[in-house]
């Protein structure tokens, strides 16, 4: 298991891009995990207060990817109604889009 602890999106992202860089991921796959952890981080420090998320790299194949985000809030997350006028709002409706499943873990 390897763990980020940084308030830093950009060292996250970079990372993650890294690994999946080694294992041969394709370039369309490693953006939308790049965008999906970014989501994820900026929600953990928006909504959850947190203001350095740890950032896990749970799995890492050349099949399968599992990324973890915690933050210090004891509400777990939920998509949003969609309000086609917010500000935000969206972050885990993208998540979803851009990955094959997610979840929450309390």
């Amino acid at each position: 298991m390897r763990h980020l602890n940084t308030p830093s999106l950009t060292l996250a992202r970079q990372s993650l891009q890294d690994a999946m860089n080694r294992l041969g991921w394709p370039p369309s796959s490693t953006f939308d995990a790049e965008l999906a952890l970014g989501e994820l981080i900026v929600n953990a420090w928006r909504h959850a207060d947190t203001p350095a998320p740890v950032v896990q790299i749970l799995s890492l194949t050349s099949r399968t990817l599992r990324v973890g985000v915690s933050d210090e809030s004891p509400m777990l997350p939920e998509v949003q109604s969609l309000d086609l006028l917010a500000e935000s709002g969206r972050g885990l409706r993208l998540v979803a889009a851009l990955t094959h499943r997610w979840g929450v873990d309390p």
